[in-house]
């Protein structure tokens, strides 16, 4: 599915109607380049799932962790500065196994052999300043759930 956004909000909008979708127990795949606008989207699945932090991108924190709505969690990982994930690896599997925590991990090569199959993968393209491509790709049956009816 190709998702054309135009602007900021646009794509803090589309994170929240995402994020609303969410039930607890999906990773969701950020990929694109510098600026793309991957923690903006995650500002707006934050905002879905009624967080109520003001959410940063974890680039020298490596990972935050939010508390949501309905006792879930938001943990968001950004493994850009990572040659080998190390013990982190360790704590995104765990993490990314646990039924209440919506898990988004941002530059996820470095930890692909720990990301599930199913997953929601979305790649981000700047077409424009101001204007983005969104390819959403749902890679097993709990990331289809949520990517029918975007």
């Amino acid at each position: 599915m190709i998702i054309n956004v135009n602007s900021e909000d646009e794509m803090k909008a589309f994170g929240a109607t995402l994020g609303a979708r969410l039930v607890g127990g999906e990773v969701i795949e950020l990929v694109g380049d510098v600026g793309a606008g991957k923690t903006t989207l995650t500002k707006g699945i934050a905002a879905g799932l009624a967080v109520d932090d003001d959410v940063q991108s974890p680039s020298f924190t490596i990972s935050r962790v939010y508390q949501a709505r309905d006792g879930l969690t938001l943990a968001h990982y950004d493994f850009y500065r990572l040659g080998d994930a190390g013990i982190m690896a360790d704590d995104l599997g765990e993490t990314a196994g646990d039924e209440m925590t919506v898990t988004v991990v941002e530059w996820g090569g470095v930890v692909e052999g720990v990301l599930p199959i199913d997953r929601l993968t979305v790649t981000i393209q700047a077409t424009s300043e101001s204007e983005r491509s969104l390819s959403v790709v749902a890679g097993g049956e709990k990331s289809r759930k949520v990517e029918v009816g975007l």
